[in-house]
Formats: C-alpha cells, sequence, structure tokens
C-alpha cells in the first residue's frame, strides 16, 4: 500500500472511522480497581537482579549501556557500570512501558496511550550523583490514545515510526491526531482498530522502515491467535514482499551487516532469515518467551519472558524447554554469535516476570532517567544561553 492510499484512507470522515472507548462500553469498575491494586502492589515491591560476573567489565570494554522495558510491571530499566566498577541498575515507572529506541542523546518511549522523548541534558564531561554519565529528562509527551504502541524506530529526517498494533499499520506522529498512518501490509483491507495479524516488530535500514513482523496474515479482528504456532512472517515495507514464512510469535527483527536476524519467539529460538527459501535458520536456543533484541558487532542482546501459561501454552517453546531441562526465566543475555555461547547475563526476580523491548546506549557509561512525577522532575532545570552553552542541572551535580 503506498503513501497516497494510506493518506486517503485516513482522511476518510472521523465519523466513519472513528471508534471511542464509550461506543465499546465502560470497563467494569471492580476489574479496574482491582488493575489499579495490583499496579501499586507490583510497584512497591523491589526487584531482584543478579548478574553474570565481569558484565560491568564488559559494558566498559564496549562503551555501552542498554535499557529495556516491562509493560507489565510499568518499568524501565537503565543497566550500566558504576565509576567503581559495580553494576548500576536504575529504574522509573512508566504506565505499559513496551517500544522503547534510542542513544546517547535521545530515548523515544511508547507508554498506554502516549510516546515518551526523553533527552539527555548532561553536557560531556559532566556526571550526575558522582555516579551517571546521562541524564534522560522527559522533554515531551504526545498522546495517541490506546493503540497498542509496539516497536519505534528513528527515522533519518528525525521523525519517530512506530508499529501501530491495534490499527495493523505503522505510523508517524501527528500534529492534530492520534497518528498518521504512513503504511500496512497488503492483506490488511483496511484501517480499522481491530488488532488482525498481531504487527509487531520493526527493523530498520539506512533511516527507513524496511521490515515488519506479524503473528499471521489474518484479515479479521484476533484473527493471530489462531496461528501463533506457525502463521508467522516477515514483511518488506519497501515491496510488500513476505521474505520469511512459518514463524511461531515472531519478534525483533533487526537488520545488521546483511542479515536480517529475528526472534522466532514461540520456539525459543534467536535466528536469521533464509531469502532463497523465505525462511527461518535457527542460532541459539534462549530459555524464555524471547522479546526485544540488539545486535551489537558479534553479540546479540535478548530480553527473555516468564511465558504465561494462558497465552503460550502448547507452543513449541514449552516442548524445547522440557527437552533441554530448562526453566524459562526472566532477564537479559549476551550472546556471542560466532560461537553461540551466552557470555554474560542479567536475571531478574520479583515483580518483573516479562520483559519487552530493549536497545543499547552506545557512548554511554551510566545511565539514568527522570520520571514524570518525582521531585527530580520539578527542580531540575537546565537551559542553554544565546551562545549555545548548557547550564543548569544543579538539582542532580
Amino acid at each position: 500500500m503506498c503513501d497516497a492510499d494510506v493518506a486517503a484512507e485516513a482522511g476518510k470522515p472521523v465519523a466513519d472511522k472513528l471508534e471511542t472507548s464509550a461506543q465499546q462500553g465502560p470497563q467494569p469498575e471492580q476489574a479496574a480497581n482491582s488493575a489499579a491494586r495490583e499496579s501499586r502492589r507490583v510497584r512497591l515491591e523491589p526487584v531482584r537482579h543478579t548478574s553474570s560476573a565481569g558484565l560491568a567489565h564488559w559494558m566498559r570494554q564496549h562503551r555501552l549501556s542498554i535499557a529495556f522495558t516491562s509493560s507489565q510491571s510499568d518499568r524501565v530499566c537503565m543497566v550500566g557500570a558504576e565509576p567503581g566498577g559495580e553494576l548500576s541498575f536504575h529504574e522509573r515507572f512508566f504506565e505499559r512501558a513496551m517500544g522503547i529506541v534510542g542513544n546517547r542523546n535521545r530515548i523515544y518511549l511508547g507508554g498506554l496511550y502516549q510516546i515518551w522523548r526523553f533527552e539527555n541534558v548532561l553536557p560531556p564531561g559532566r556526571v550526575a550523583g558522582k555516579i551517571f554519565d546521562t541524564c534522560y529528562m522527559p522533554r515531551n509527551l504526545q498522546f495517541t490514545g490506546e493503540v497498542d504502541i509496539r516497536e519505534l524506530g528513528i527515522q533519518k529526517n528525525g521523525k519517530v515510526v512506530f508499529v501501530n498494533t491495534r490499527y495493523n499499520c505503522l505510523a508517524e506522529l501527528s500534529l492534530t491526531h492520534s497518528f498518521r498512518a504512513i503504511w500496512k501490509p497488503d492483506f490488511i483491507s483496511k484501517i480499522v482498530p481491530e488488532d488482525r495479524c498481531h504487527l509487531n516488530g520493526l527493523a530498520m535500514m539506512d533511516g527507513k522502515p524496511k521490515y515488519v513482523s506479524a503473528v499471521c496474515q489474518s484479515d479479521i479482528i484476533d484473527g493471530w491467535r489462531a496461528r501463533r504456532d506457525n502463521g508467522g512472517v516477515i514483511i518488506d515495507v519497501e515491496t510488500n514482499e513476505v521474505v520469511c514464512q512459518g514463524l511461531s510469535l515472531p519478534h525483533s527483527p533487526r537488520w545488521v551487516n546483511g542479515r536480517l536476524w529475528v526472534l522466532n519467539s514461540g520456539t525459543g529460538y534467536l535466528g536469521y532469515v533464509n531469502f532463497e527459501t523465505k525462511s527461518f535458520v535457527p542460532h541459539t536456543f534462549c530459555p524464555g518467551f524471547a522479546r526485544g533484541l540488539a545486535i551489537l558487532g558479534d553479540y546479540a542482546i535478548v530480553g527473555l519472558s516468564r511465558a504465561r501459561r494462558e497465552r503460550f501454552e502448547g507452543l513449541e517453546l514449552d516442548q524445547n524447554l522440557a527437552d533441554k531441562e530448562y526453566e524459562a526465566w526472566c532477564g537479559v543475555q549476551f550472546i556471542n554469535l560466532k560461537t553461540g555461547n551466552l557470555e554474560h547475563w542479567i536475571r531478574l526476580d520479583g515483580p518483573v516476570t516479562e520483559l519487552f523491548d530493549l536497545t543499547v546506549l552506545p557512548g554511554t557509561r551510566c545511565p539514568m532517567a527522570i520520571d514524570q512525577q518525582g521531585n527530580e522532575s520539578r527542580s531540575m532545570v537546565t537551559f542553554e544561553d544565546a551562545t549555545g552553552t548548557v547550564a543548569g542541572a544543579e538539582a542532580i551535580g
């Protein structure tokens, strides 16, 4: 579907295509209160995290840190290396934190019904709290409504693009509306608020959206749920060609050094696409529901979740775990792609049982973030003068 077709669809009268929560009917108050209580409980319970020996040294050696999200626990966690050599684990709360993408200067984060933009406010050489060399401050919040924001990418023109799962499309932010639809799969007949194919992952190439993952090619509401075992596909955004098929709940396609990597989450395998046969080539088994992937040189950094039985039972992942006598766990694995060996890991216990997405922050050593409601967001003021010199940040100096 070309941009013109998408624009024409998006330009139909609002009354013809707008579906509000009021039309769908209110949620039961009891269920809402129960969810709120559970959210508060999860926030109060501390996260227990352990890691492999030498991970902090490895991160310093590669001059990077990572950030990952957990929509299940409303958390954004940033992991780096403290000056003394210990691993730094910094967390903040954002409602249904999902897709995340960023670099040393900027981070975008998808939430329940909004996309956040964070800026690193620390100038080079400045350290916050005697530990952190980057401090991501929320500078912009754009409301999208509940469109089920999945993975995000930063385009060459600086605009953020995101997977809009509820509307089965790729979208950009709009100044006046919830989003601007820029692409949809050919098999999706129209842009409506029905999660039909469970579009979820995005691979960027040369600053443009190139590949997406979907659980199946369904054009009916919730049709993807019946094809979790082998209906998954990878689609070329430019040509609309299905370049890989027969996947099970695929996530997080990533194009790196001429190879398209993907998580075949329903089986537990990290692997890559064979374009000639349009098939998935398994590389390394990951003991959990794999979701969230970054490729850095010869290393793959993979997010893992403990699979929810009611949603993932019956998948090949269960049998693979049993065959290998593994128990699914939640955390992050650092895999050497040359050897297939697990070299480092972070394991999470307590309230966090699922991860959603992760991003590498190159050139950072020890990152932190400011949330939207704490005292820091009110007291910390940074500014630049007429010469462009950055000042302020006294509250965290």
